[in-house]
């Protein structure tokens, strides 16, 4: 059977329409003995411990139950409800991603209130408005820090109850409870009667969330998501990721083990990593800290984990620079990585090629894998555009990723590459409940002028788009639209669709940038090429209304300093001053000239400043899902964009 009919045809007892209540509810019925979840010890100072959560051994992972995980949903639930939370209520969970937070999410949708969520990294404005415009009743708060912060801002709302997830040592306020207070209250009240109508008391098109964009220009905006929104999400993603018969391919189900890191609070873990997890019987573990991702990993040994780009990126320049501490491991780890793409993009690699794989896999991918945790079977890629040089390396060492896409607005998943079929460089075809369209009109121009087949805007149609945006009617009518097929989500991303029916991001409409010359540059693809690189850690292209493209670019500075070790090349201490340094400027320009090698003469990139700070959310030059703000970033250094301007040299180099 073709995979696409397997697809369709799949009904498994995952499948359904429910709300997200009954969604876990019936899973924890079918996987009540398995593992739902596990936690580090060591890290919080929960509230909900002793006879409802035990303590897990400091820097050990500790597993609670399905069975035990929906007695502690059912008593919040019904201690959410005792506090007053009517079906339609607004509940925002403001903490990190952790146990208590996937807890408090399945509380909150079983009483029948609208989750909303907020980041913990959001200023004080930012949290007064995402409070505001939600019109939130209650508030999580992850502890007294978290907590501050609200009551900083809690004069401009009309907020009824503030709860802490870990224990209280200085706030004492009779209107601030622990999750503890809540969980007791619950269990004082809850009455299974009650709780079985609550779970199907909203309508499958009643509002279950709301989740604000992250705002890489202007102000958030609140997309409304139903629980049929996210139910059905769940239903494309699973027959996607469906269980296959012992043919190898691998799939998500209650054998599954995944390390949620991502924010919680952002559309693609709290589907991917969160609500398909629990509704396949997947056991869940929360990552102490992104900084302590291949520790947990060792611990937890995963099978299967959710990512962004910039991740991968991550954890890629982590595994060259510890191959690189010696001349000897350098050059085993280039040769291996040589041979694991031929080997992977060799129609047949051969008895010869085959060997040399083999041997590849034992010096140096089987160390790869063993440390994160030596089970990966698939890793999953969303919230912005891979690498596809990237992609292929982690598919060559032996840890395959699957690129996908979507958006808050379609809750999110719109494609992903299905695992016995993948085409590294695309984000896949749709998945089955989802209909595209692609608008040609929106990209005419010689930016794509080289693509064959269809290139446009995407529009997406699915019982996962969005109603709209949240007290925004106009920005509503402008992203959705209607006609006799049905109503369209515009995405706002250019795409190519291939013809067999997968797609290849191509960038932002917004982000197109237009030279003075008239000619169309995508900065994506540009700053793709240099996702694998050594040398250069993070790039931003600029050049609209500029004669040629320009780049910023921030310096990998522990492979620089190592190159300048090897040189012997005397750099100074102060990071501007080695983005000066003149020997460091030229080393950086012949890696702009490889990228430059690949692209059409109007897309090279002419001139480049180094700048000596990392793109981070800390920074606010990336969101929480780590896309660059380009509007942060240009203004920060506004001053650095000037001089790449200054002279009209259209000749590579870079700005002194």
């Amino acid at each position: 059977m073709d995979w696409r009919d397997a697809e369709n045809a799949y009904d498994g007892p995952e499948i359904g329409e429910t709300t997200l209540g009954r969604l876990f509810e019936e899973s924890a019925a079918r996987n009540r003995d398995r593992p739902a979840q596990r936690y580090k010890g060591g890290v919080y100072d929960r509230s909900l411990t002793d006879d409802v959560i035990a303590a897990a051994t400091p820097g050990r992972f500790r597993a609670l139950s399905y069975g035990e995980m929906r007695d502690i949903v059912r008593k919040l639930a019904a201690g959410f409800r005792d506090l007053g939370i009517d079906s339609g209520d607004r509940i925002a969970i403001f903490a990190h991603t952790r146990m208590e937070w996937a807890q408090c999410d399945f509380a909150a949708l079983a009483a029948g209130a609208v989750v909303t969520t907020v980041y913990p990294e959001s200023s004080n404005e930012q949290l007064r408005y995402l409070l505001s415009d939600s019109g939130a009743d209650i508030v999580i708060a992850e502890n007294e820090q978290l907590l501050e912060a609200v009551f900083a801002v809690e004069a401009d709302l009309d907020l009824e109850t503030l709860v802490s997830i870990d224990t209280l040592e200085t706030v004492e306020r009779e209107d601030v409870l622990t999750l503890a207070d809540v969980y007791r209250r619950g269990e004082e009240t809850f009455e299974k009667a009650s709780y079985e109508r609550w779970l199907d008391e909203p309508g499958l098109d009643e509002l279950a969330s709301l989740i604000y964009t992250s705002g890489t220009t202007g102000q958030p905006k609140g997309v409304e998501l139903t629980h049929w929104n996210f139910r059905s999400n769940v239903n494309g993603i699973r027959r996607r990721f469906r269980p296959r018969d012992g043919d190898g391919v691998p799939g998500i189900d209650e054998k599954t083990q995944t390390v949620s890191y991502l924010p919680l609070a952002h559309v693609f873990e709290r589907t991917a990593g969160h609500f398909l997890q629990f509704a396949c019987g997947a056991c869940v573990a929360y990552a102490e800290a992104p900084d302590t991702l291949q520790e947990d990993f060792g611990l937890v040994q995963p099978t299967a984990a959710t990512s962004v780009p910039r991740v991968y990126e991550k954890i890629y320049d982590t595994i060259r620079e510890q191959a690189s501490e010696s001349s000897i491991k350098q050059r085993i780890f280039e040769w291996a990585t040589d041979v694991g793409v031929a080997h992977k993009q060799a129609v047949d690699p051969g008895l010869f090629l085959s060997a040399k794989q083999t041997l590849a896999d034992r010096l140096v991918f089987s160390t790869v894998r063993e440390a994160l945790g030596g089970e990966i079977e698939l890793l999953i890629s969303g919230g912005g555009s891979l690498s596809a040089d990237l992609c292929l390396l982690y598919h060559a060492m032996g840890l395959p990723i699957y690129e996908g896409y979507g958006l808050t607005e379609t809750a999110p998943v719109v494609t992903v590459n299905p695992p016995e079929a993948t085409n590294i460089g695309t984000i896949g075809p749709a998945i089955s409940n989802v209909e595209l369209r692609i608008d040609e009109a929106v990209a005419t121009h010689d930016a794509f002028a080289d693509d064959p087949g269809v290139v446009g805007e995407l529009l997406v149609s699915g019982p996962n788009v969005s109603p709209g945006y949240w007290n925004d009617p106009v920005a509503t009518d402008e992203a959705f639209e209607e006609d006799d097929s049905g109503r369209w989500f515009r995405t706002g991303d250019i795409v190519h669709r291939r013809p067999d029916g997968y797609l290849e991001f191509r960038e932002r409409v917004k982000q197109l940038l237009v030279l003075s010359t008239g000619k169309n540059v995508a900065p994506g693809p540009i700053e793709d090429a240099f996702a694998a690189s050594e040398v250069v850690d993070q790039a931003m292209v600029v050049g609209d209304d500029e004669k040629f493209v320009g780049a910023l670019l921030v310096p990998n500075t522990d492979h620089i300093t190592a190159w300048a070790d090897r040189e012997g090349v005397d750099l100074p201490d102060d990071p501007e001053a080695r983005c000066d340094h003149e020997q460091v400027r030229a080393y950086v320009a012949s890696e702009v000239e490889a990228v430059n090698e690949d692209l059409e003469r109007h897309e090279t990139i002419k001139r480049f400043e180094l700048i000596p700070q990392e793109f981070t959310e800390e920074n606010e030059m990336l969101t929480p899902t780590m896309k660059k703000k380009r509007r942060v970033i240009q203004d920060v250094f506004a001053d650095r964009i000037d001089r790449l301007y200054e002279r009209e040299e259209s000749l590579l180099s870079p700005t002194s």
